[in-house]
């Protein structure tokens, strides 16, 4: 068993914290707080990076017919995850969640209840392994049909975009045609005050996430076919009736491979 730190705050228990979840440590909370003091606005960003998972899981379910989902850079469990959202849509739905965080390990267990109909798996991978994380998703997967690939907010964690950009098209080459990319990341362009307050956290020595200009986070999706309304602020993607839909500094989306 992997011993767990709870003196160092970690990026995903303050994620964690930030989304109203339980797997966090006094320290986690006392970072978390200390970001929020300089940007309060993070907190909405993490609910909406969810939020806007959520309702793309329920697009790739209700409206494309996808019933495989691979999620790399899983992140620790909280209220609806890929598998819950994705099953209680079609209970046949297959997830297989990557991350290679022993803390996510520890955590892996609440990701593998699956409905009787469908299956969940978690492998213990890198990220920058494209080829294993797809030959080991084909235990789970039928890799001949249609795979939706979930990134939120992990590429913001890659040290160059160029290389951020080489892994997506790494992992799409393995996937059939008709796979879709959901993904959101970090941006600049939209909010000066989380820019400021994001670059401060990166100079800490903490683990850095980049922002990136928002055509880059276009570019990740070369050569798909985007679905409306293609890469916008996250509250700006098929938002819920009545839901506030003030553009911030996270954009995303989803596409089709030909």
């Amino acid at each position: 068993m992997t011993k767990i730190d709870s003196t160092v705050p970690h990026s995903a228990r303050i994620w964690n914290y930030w989304l109203g979840g339980k797997d966090n440590y006094p320290v986690d909370e006392e970072a978390g707080d200390a970001y929020t003091a300089v940007f309060p606005g993070i907190v909405t960003i993490a609910r909406s990076s969810r939020a806007f998972l959520g309702r793309s899981i329920r697009y790739l379910v209700e409206e494309a017919g996808v019933r495989q989902f691979l999620d790399v850079g899983t992140g620790l469990p909280t209220a609806d995850n890929t598998h819950e959202v994705a099953q209680r849509l079609a209970p046949e739905s297959k997830i297989v969640y990557v991350d290679n965080d022993p803390l996510i390990l520890a955590h892996a267990r609440t990701l593998l209840y699956s409905s009787p109909e469908g299956k969940t798996a978690y492998e213990h991978l890198d990220l920058y392994d494209p080829e294993r994380i797809v030959e080991a998703a084909g235990k789970t997967l039928d890799l001949d049909q249609p795979v939706a690939l979930i990134l939120s907010g992990i590429l913001g964690h890659v040290d160059g975009y160029d290389r951020a950009r080489d892994l997506v098209r790494a992992f799409l080459a393995r996937l059939p045609s008709g796979s879709y990319l959901c993904l959101n990341e970090g941006s600049r362009g939209t909010d000066p005050a989380y820019e400021h307050a994001q670059d401060g956290y990166n100079e800490t020595g903490a683990v850095p996430y980049f922002l990136r200009p928002i055509p880059e986070i276009e570019g990740y999706f070369d050569g798909l076919e985007l679905v409306e309304p293609g890469v916008v602020s996250v509250p700006l993607w098929r938002p819920e009736p009545g839901a506030a839909t003030t553009p911030i500094g996270q954009h995303g989306g989803v596409g089709r491979k030909p």
